[in-house]
């Protein structure tokens, strides 16, 4: 029986260190910096993430760059839970069109139909996407790729600039293809302030969700990530 029972165990570990090296999760990947607001001296540390439903190959370093090949859609999210803090991140879009962004306060556990978690989502959109996503020949608000917020998988909230459940931003500041685009995301007691390029121009407040891991997005399409830091608010 103690024979049977070890081979068991053995099977399982082997078949979840099967599973795991699949999805890429042998080892964390390290991306980004994290600092406490409180820490005088400003001490960095290296930020974790773990593959939650992409291929072992869809995301890269090179160097100071995080690459995302954009398939298959998914997330990888932050080995910790974050609460109060402010996100600070650079990215830009490889294809017209390209779709992808980052999610805070997430739960990390994705969709039966969209492959995404829940949480609130910081739209990250090339330009060109509202002109190949027409539909019936109308073009899709232009406000729509310069840094929506909204909540998903349940997650409430209340828009600073309805565009519906939606929140838009007040001024279009994001850039296309090949440029590089800078966020700065304010989270505090279920309120975010987004700034896009050195202005902030976007808002949701009361979300029902207020701690929870940070997810990078890829949906689609190529986009490199850098200088991305979390610093920790008191």
């Amino acid at each position: 029986m103690k024979k049977i029972f070890k081979g068991m165990v053995m099977a399982f570990l082997w078949a979840f260190i099967g599973i795991s090296t699949a999805n890429g999760q042998d080892k964390p990947l390290q991306f980004g910096l994290e600092t406490l607001l409180s820490d005088a001296k400003g001490q960095a540390k290296a930020i974790n993430w773990i593959n939650v439903n992409t291929d072992k190959d869809t995301w890269k370093r090179e160097k100071e760059l995080l690459v995302c090949s954009g398939k298959p859609i998914g997330v990888m999210r932050s080995e910790k839970l974050y609460e109060n803090f402010i996100l600070e991140v650079e990215w830009k879009h490889l294809e017209a069109g390209g779709n992808s962004g980052v999610f805070v306060w997430s739960d990390a556990k994705p969709g039966e139909n969209n492959r995404l978690p829940g949480g609130v989502e910081v739209q990250m959109l090339e330009l060109d996407w509202v002109n190949i996503n027409a539909k019936e020949g109308v073009q899709q608000p232009i406000a729509y790729v310069h840094g929506e917020l909204f909540g998903v998988g349940g997650v409430e909230t209340i828009p600073d600039t309805p565009r519906g459940t939606r929140s838009k931003s007040v001024e279009n500041r994001c850039k296309g293809k090949g440029e590089w685009n800078r966020y700065q995301v304010v989270c505090v007691d279920g309120t975010i302030k987004l700034s896009v390029n050195g202005k902030f121009v976007n808002g949701i407040s009361k979300s029902t969700v207020r701690k929870g891991y940070l997810c990078l997005e890829s949906e689609g399409a190529p986009i490199h990530f850098r200088n991305l830091k979390v610093t920790v608010l008191d």
